[in-house]
């Protein structure tokens, strides 16, 4: 083992649930901006389209950035230490593609700022999994099971009043604007449940990098099938694809940016569980709502009444994300989080020592450097120019936008990317 690493050493529990947390506010931010171009969807352009088009470019990311963080030999060789987590992942992006088909309608029919704390129900339905399947909160004390539920509350609270200023207060119509909330609610469900896989992955001792390498796999078969089905078969997929191809560079630019928001919530999941993580990541919903109203100017047209309902709910939801995420596991729980890790390892005959290890944030395989190969340099430098040649074909889409708002919050999102990736390597060296 090298001991000169800081991640063959471990941390502690406290050291980690700050990674943890600082990992769940990096993801809020990248994966509040990786909506922002589905606003094409009100271009007339189909939710499928719009949705194949953003899992495309995930499809890219999600190969290129593990390769370029940790090379196909670490990839690989976790997942060879592992087979039976390959069907978790597909299951678990067949979960994310059905999601985020669904948010696209909702963002078409409710808009952003609105959909976006509707779908964030997600951290809910991964708080109930969190707490039936992998003993999250057992053992905790009052106080915590109290931030816990009164963070619950207010977010369902908070989706209440954001569901109520949209269906009286929004220019949509009230069926439409009641399939915009079943669909943002439909999403939330979907994304909950996807973190099961990403948590029994993790209890496993897997690397996120190389979950995600093969949870594309799901999404991106997924998201074709549907769009196939919706469009008449491949070949009409195929045409719409086309038409939609001076639009395509953004899309992409959106799946790259989810894919960075994804990393972060992943090793926020795998640190301080989904029942924590996720409602942190879920501040994204705050990073919805400033791309919405400042840069797209979604709340232009809406009354006083609306605009407050929409804030106050807003508010409400994200503090009750930050009461969960604040209630930091006591020694009591974490013994049966450790519990749950035994049973995974006793299940799929893994080593519990070495898996327990890489939960503490050392460097899995004994921190042993794994050979780079030459492909992976081709790997990165083929994704490069795939962006390259999609930005030379875009063309400026007809949708109002405030550029000194886009530039102000893609600075602080680049901040946040810069400030949590360098604690992240320094402290577990991405393990």
């Amino acid at each position: 083992m090298n001991t000169d690493d800081p991640a063959a050493k471990g941390h502690s529990p406290r050291t980690l649930h700050r990674l943890g947390v600082m990992c769940g506010l990096a993801a809020g931010a990248w994966l509040g901006a990786a909506e922002a171009p589905t606003k094409l969807v009100t271009m007339g352009f189909s939710p499928f389209i719009i949705s194949l088009g953003m899992v495309t470019g995930v499809f890219v990311a999600r190969w290129t950035v593990p390769v370029a963080l940790k090379g196909t030999g670490f990839v690989m060789m976790d997942l060879r230490e592992k087979p039976h987590l390959i069907v978790w992942a597909i299951l678990a992006g067949m979960l994310w593609a059905v999601a985020n088909t669904l948010t696209v309608f909702a963002i078409r029919d409710v808009g952003l700022s609105i959909a976006f704390p509707l779908w964030n129900t997600n951290s809910l339905v991964g708080l109930f999994w969190g707490w039936l399947l992998f003993n999250e909160l057992r053992g905790s004390a009052a106080r915590d099971w109290t931030k816990v539920l009164g963070g619950a509350a207010a977010i369902v609270m908070g989706a209440c009043l954001l569901a109520y200023a949209t269906q009286h207060h929004s220019g949509a119509g009230p069926s439409r604007a009641t399939h915009g909330i079943l669909a943002a609610l439909g999403a939330g469900a979907m994304w909950g449940t996807m973190y099961v896989p990403y948590r029994k992955a993790y209890l496993s001792g897997m690397n996120p990098l190389s979950f995600v390498t093969v949870f594309t796999v799901g999404e991106l078969g997924t998201t074709i099938a549907l769009g196939a089905a919706f469009h008449g078969g491949l070949a009409n997929l195929w045409l719409e694809l086309g038409k939609a191809q001076p639009a395509m560079f953004w899309l992409f630019l959106g799946g790259f940016c989810w894919v960075l928001g994804d990393l972060f919530q992943q090793y926020a999941a795998k640190y301080i569980g989904i029942g924590r993580g996720i409602p942190l990541s879920n501040t994204n919903q705050l990073w919805g709502l400033a791309w919405g109203a400042l840069v797209f100017g979604e709340l232009a047209g809406l009354g006083t009444n609306a605009r407050l309902l929409i804030i106050g709910g807003s508010l409400i939801m994200i503090a009750g994300a930050v009461a969960i995420s604040f209630a930091e596991a006591p020694a009591a729980e974490q013994a049966s989080w450790k519990r749950a890790m035994e049973h995974e390892c006793s299940r799929y005959n893994l080593n519990s020592s070495s898996v327990a290890a890489v939960l503490r944030g050392e460097a899995a395989f004994g921190g042993a450097k794994l050979k780079r190969h030459w492909w992976e340099a081709i790997i990165v430098l083929a994704a490069i120019g795939i962006f390259v040649w999609l930005a030379l074909g875009a063309t400026h889409q007809q949708i109002a936008v405030s550029l000194p708002w886009m530039i102000v919050l893609g600075v602080i999102s680049l901040v946040l990317l810069v400030v949590c990736g360098i604690a992240l390597w320094h402290r577990t060296r991405f393990s």
